[in-house]
């Protein structure tokens, strides 16, 4: 990185928390995702009353990014896209576990080796089949 001589403000502001990494654009999403739940539920009522693990868990992994996944972009009820509803969720849900204000409602931790385990089937699989049938998209189905 290339520090302007001309500006020693340059040297110091490099050192920061940099926010111009985040594309504008899904800052702005996020926004109107957060100010819908502020909304709805009140603006930062997460930070007084605290939220539980499994909720957002669910908002997220069975609701917003399966619907996503399975074509449906938007989320019915706000209009806004399902992975932009996702990353509010988490968004949501990290700043309770930042401000200790979360209930870890998860099940009793799982065994590290297990994603171990399941990643080694996955390259016998890939082994045993080297030359894969590439998959079916959307586009197979319009162009069939």
């Amino acid at each position: 990185m290339t520090i302007k001589p001309s500006n020693p403000k340059d040297a110091f502001g490099i050192r920061k928390v940099p926010v111009s990494p985040i594309p504008a654009p899904v800052l702005g999403e996020v926004g109107l995702a957060m100010m819908e739940g502020a909304l709805k539920y009140g603006r930062h009522n997460y930070r007084v009353i605290g939220v539980r693990a499994s909720v957002y868990y669910d908002a997220v992994m069975s609701r917003h990014m399966p619907a996503w996944w399975e074509g449906q972009d938007n989320d019915p009820d706000s209009g806004l896209s399902h992975v932009t509803k996702a990353i509010a969720s988490l968004v949501v849900l990290r700043d309770a576990m930042m401000r200790g204000n979360w209930e870890d409602d998860r099940p009793p931790r799982s065994d590290d080796k297990w994603i171990e385990e399941l990643n080694a089937k996955a390259v016998a699989l890939l082994e045993k089949y080297p030359d894969p049938k590439k998959p079916y998209t959307e586009r197979d189905k319009i162009a069939a």
